[in-house]
């Protein structure tokens, strides 16, 4: 357990506090907090979760942009859903990514559970962009990823970050339950 861990995890924590609470300055939070796990998860030799974090880079920045402009039009964040033939290809994309992924990285590295972390990896990317649209189905692969993670972060004796993915996981219900009542509202 590193002091670095340590506040990575704490600035995710209120990174996705303020995700539930629809707040645009999740994403100061956010953009601090996943450059400093690029660091933590390739010194751990989980490269697709390094990788993710680079991807969660971009992805931030893009939803900053996109909440604030959705605000400055609508006055809030307003929360969408998909269509039932858009989930379905979500979930497929997905599963396809995860496969194809997590075969590379356990030919091609010396990864640790390429294949699950890979699952980790390409449903984070999903649920983060979901999460940039203002989609409800984030927050549902969000459980699920946080469920996974638990975990493959406690296999890998990162104890800070399955702790972080526990109270993710509880935030994460949390915002479902609230954006669900902000799109009837």
């Amino acid at each position: 357990m590193s002091r670095l861990e340590i506040l990575a995890s704490l600035l995710i924590v209120v990174n996705v506090v303020l995700v539930a609470r629809r707040s645009v300055w999740n994403y100061a939070f956010a953009i601090l907090g996943v450059a400093i796990y690029a660091w933590i998860f390739f010194t751990a030799k989980l490269y697709s979760d390094m990788l993710l974090q680079g991807f969660f880079l971009i992805v931030n920045l893009y939803g900053w942009r996109h909440w604030s402009r959705g605000i400055a039009e609508a006055g809030e964040v307003r929360v969408d859903r998909l269509t039932t033939p858009q989930r379905l290809g979500w979930l497929a994309g997905i599963l396809v990514a995860s496969i194809l992924w997590g075969t590379l990285m356990h030919r091609f590295t010396d990864a640790s559970y390429p294949f699950v972390d890979a699952g980790v990896a390409m449903a984070s990317i999903a649920a983060q962009i979901l999460l940039s649209r203002q989609k409800l189905e984030n927050w549902i692969l969000w459980i699920a990823v946080d469920a996974v993670a638990i975990g493959l972060y406690a296999a890998k004796g990162l104890w800070p970050t399955a702790i972080l993915y526990f109270l993710l996981l509880a935030i994460s219900i949390w915002g479902l339950v609230d954006w669900r009542n902000s799109e009837r509202s």
